[in-house]
């Protein structure tokens, strides 16, 4: 029996604020926890992609595009072992090792319609209108001979008005999470094709 709605509101201590993961740790949960290789490279777009945002349209500090990169890097950690848990088990890990409860209410947010968690900051939305859209674009590159090369945006909107293409990615998260914020579908389009297909 599922049981991803979380049932609470509240994650971390607000002591834990600025509390990170250092880059090995982090990428040690990863490889860890995650033994599919597309689903470990779709959180790297997610935490590339979270990271180039911070950095290039909210004029973030270092230490704040790290907390959104972190966020996006391990959004789907227990997804793989613990589906019907997923994301209870990576937020109490993570509450275990004191860090920043604003990176765990991000994780908490990135699918509201699941988890019952409104999207609260600029991060917690941005990583639900990313995440869906990061994993529907890099399907859209794949089935193509040259991949990220030549993408455009008109041809991602096509693919997303065809039901069958990706049928797995919710077009009614994507619209609900372009709702929220206040950049376009097609200048996120842009933006993810422009930042995740340099990752590998």
């Amino acid at each position: 029996m599922s049981t991803r709605n979380l049932g609470r509101s509240v994650f971390g201590n607000p002591a834990n604020t600025g509390n990170l993961l250092t880059p090995e740790e982090a990428n040690c949960l990863l490889e860890d926890w995650v033994p599919n290789d597309r689903l470990r490279l779709h959180m790297r777009q997610v935490a590339a992609n979270m990271k180039a945002w911070a950095l290039e349209k909210e004029g973030t500090d270092e230490l704040t595009a790290r907390k959104w990169e972190q966020a996006g890097l391990l959004h789907d950690a227990d997804w793989e072992r613990y589906p019907d848990d997923h994301c209870r088990i990576i937020i109490e890990e993570l509450e275990r090792r004191n860090i920043d409860p604003h990176i765990i209410h991000c994780i908490a947010s990135h699918g509201p319609s699941v988890f019952g968690i409104e999207p609260v900051t600029k991060m917690d939305k941005m990583i639900y209108a990313i995440d869906e859209l990061s994993g529907f674009i890099h399907a859209a590159a794949l089935i193509r001979p040259t991949l990220y090369e030549g993408l455009e945006v008109k041809s991602v909107l096509k693919r997303l008005k065809n039901p069958s293409f990706a049928a797995q990615v919710s077009r009614n998260d994507i619209n609900d999470a372009i709702s929220r914020i206040e950049v376009s579908l097609d200048e996120l389009i842009q933006f993810i094709i422009d930042h995740q297909k340099m990752v590998s």
